[in-house]
């Protein structure tokens, strides 16, 4: 993702001040530019890279910023940039891969308001909102609710009800989706495409913010959510024509170590048939925490096979953030 100096939203597509019942140009200046470097040898650094880019979004005066995790999962260094150009170093303080939210704390005086959390479920289909990256208004775009639904990531990444805003962010990640007071209401994670290849569409998808409450104070105190681990395999997959498909393995990932390979189709969860992907993990997290067995009934060019994989905590993988 580059910086944010590197491009600008079209006049036509930019929030303008008098549309919005609130001081639209100091609500977006609670968004900052986020940079992480991450080490080569991290467990993320070769499907993320080491050198990342993206957004923040101030949520306490004290410099508390939210992010999609993605970005700084891992991350030995972070950097903040504000609106008006100062460069703020900072930490990270927890990442949460149930929600994709990430945080991290300024580490000197940011000088910015706080964006306070308000929710998502007052926005309906059709209402206009602000995705809003960091370096005001020319980094900003004025958007519509398009979508509110169930999403599955092929990372074992379920969310309930995610949002979707049209149109596309370019630069999306850790981008604030601001309701119609001024508000934080999601945090952008994706890019993807609505429709078919004709009429397709980009459209951004968004964490919606009610999922950051009730795991704040862990994040803070613990840096990671206090509930027990859910099961990882270590696999990627995609819905196909045939069914659920493996498309990618983790190396030394649990779905390796029991030979699962890319192509099989899975078909079956401890006896119990495979609908869909969102399916498929909720049907393998059903089983118990991260250490429980699970096993799968899979087809390899035509044979119906069963594997048993050992689950363990994705965490363990990771190189954690430093509590400070």
């Amino acid at each position: 993702m580059a910086a944010h100096g590197e491009f600008r939203i079209p006049a036509a597509q930019q929030p303008k001040p008098g549309d919005y019942a609130y001081d639209l140009d100091r609500t977006l200046a609670s968004v900052v530019s986020l940079s992480a470097r991450v080490p080569a040898e991290a467990f993320t650094a070769e499907t993320l890279g080491t050198e990342r880019a993206g957004n923040g979004v101030v949520i306490r005066e004290d410099g508390l910023v939210l992010t999609v995790g993605y970005l700084v999962i891992e991350a030995e260094s972070v950097w903040l940039t504000t609106h008006d150009g100062r460069f703020v170093p900072a930490h990270v303080v927890g990442y949460d891969a149930v929600t994709g939210f990430g945080l991290v704390q300024a580490l000197g005086d940011l000088g910015l308001p706080a964006l306070r959390l308000g929710r998502s479920s007052a926005l309906r289909i059709g209402d206009r909102a602000v995705i809003a990256g960091a370096g005001g208004r020319g980094h900003s775009l004025a958007v519509e609710l398009v979508g509110r639904q169930e999403f599955a990531g092929y990372w074992e990444y379920v969310l309930d009800e995610a949002l979707f805003t049209a149109p596309a962010h370019p630069h999306w990640g850790g981008t604030a989706l601001i309701g119609p007071e001024g508000e934080l209401i999601g945090i952008g994670s994706l890019q993807l495409q609505q429709g078919g290849s004709a009429g397709a569409r980009a459209i951004n998808m968004v964490v919606p913010i009610e999922l950051l409450p009730p795991i704040l104070a862990d994040l803070e105190t613990r840096g990671r959510a206090d509930r027990p681990p859910r099961p990882w395999l270590g696999l990627y997959a995609t819905e196909s024509e045939d069914g659920v498909v493996v498309m990618g393995l983790t190396d030394k990932g649990p779905a390796e170590a029991a030979d699962l390979r890319p192509g099989d189709l899975l078909a079956e969860v401890a006896g119990e048939p495979v609908a869909d992907l969102a399916g498929f993990f909720r049907q393998v997290w059903a089983l118990g925490e991260a250490g429980v067995r699970v096993p799968l009934t899979i087809n390899r060019d035509g044979r119906s096979l069963r594997l048993s994989l050992t689950s363990v905590d994705r965490e363990r993988f990771l190189v954690g953030p430093k509590l400070h």
